[in-house]
């Protein structure tokens, strides 16, 4: 189960995956590892359910809040290598929420049209409102590393886009995004095992794609651009997280606690009535 700290209160996943700021070694982080969790796959798949009701009533309270004048928001983003798992993610962790709180937007390769108008201009299009958590299954980081990777554009270009990203996300934080960066950490063993499952599974084919093993003989200049990205644009506005992803249990129940975590410290409250509550329940007993 969720590890407690000496005085039996619970640990903070938040501090427990933060990338520490400065210098990143991706091959330094367990893949495999259950941080913050002592408890087996069952027990994790139990304490994922158990988030249920926590996480849905501290959306619900953000949501209020923005339909009443707030300007608070939460955006996830979702990163990691093909088959880290960002769709499971969405499908076990958001789907304890509300879908009317949520706005999920997966990003593909951007649009000739896309492209004129810089990196940065669907991603804007994409931010969720007031009171709305926002969860981004690939995002504006894709322009540092696939765009990097496979040469899309030059290296002063993406080089420039680590400040760009860094002015970008200071920008959201003070207009009152909360930003969570969340890194799908697997193994090269466990992809080549996920890949394979799907090939052997007609319900999987449809998830399969051959360029995903062109893609994957990149791995080694993927983990380079990955480590660049975590370590160039980490900042306390928005600081990037690494989460083991070998076991699909944990990774679920780590991103939703941290999400979790995030809203709690949030703290949204319900709103105040601007009517007379009295008053109303008085016409209410005359109808």
């Amino acid at each position: 189960m969720a590890k407690k700290k000496a005085d039996g209160s619970g640990a903070r996943l938040l501090d427990a995956l933060r990338v520490p700021v400065g210098p990143v070694d991706l091959s330094a982080y367990d893949t495999r590892a259950t941080t913050g969790f002592d408890g087996s796959k069952d027990d994790g798949k139990v304490a994922l359910d158990a988030l249920g009701a926590e996480v849905s009533d501290w959306q619900e309270r953000l949501f209020a809040e923005g339909r009443k004048g707030g300007n608070r928001s939460v955006l996830l983003v979702l990163q990691g290598m093909d088959t880290s798992g960002k769709g499971g993610v969405i499908r076990h962790g958001a789907g304890l929420m509300d879908p009317q709180g949520l706005r999920i937007t997966s990003f593909k390769a951007p649009t000739p049209a896309e492209k004129r108008r810089g990196f940065l201009w669907r991603i804007r299009q994409a931010l969720p409102g007031p009171g709305m958590i926002g969860i981004f299954d690939r995002s504006h980081y894709e322009d540092v590393l696939i765009a990097r990777v496979r040469n899309l554009v030059a290296p002063p270009v993406w080089t420039r886009r680590y400040e760009q990203i860094n002015e970008f996300e200071a920008e959201l934080a003070a207009s009152g995004v909360t930003i969570l960066k969340c890194f799908l950490h697997i193994s090269a063993d466990q992809q080549k095992e996920r890949l394979a499952a799907r090939l052997d599974d007609p319900t999987k084919y449809w998830k399969y794609n051959p360029g995903d093993i062109d893609e994957r003989e990149l791995w080694p200049a993927y983990a380079d651009a990955y480590q660049a990205a975590l370590e160039n644009c980490n900042g306390p506005a928005a600081p990037w997280y690494v989460i083991p992803s070998d076991r699909k249990w944990y990774r679920n129940w780590a991103v939703t606690t941290l999400l979790t975590e995030t809203l709690r410290d949030l703290d949204p409250e319900w709103p105040k009535a601007d009517f007379d509550v009295e008053g109303e329940k008085a016409r209410l007993a005359t109808t």
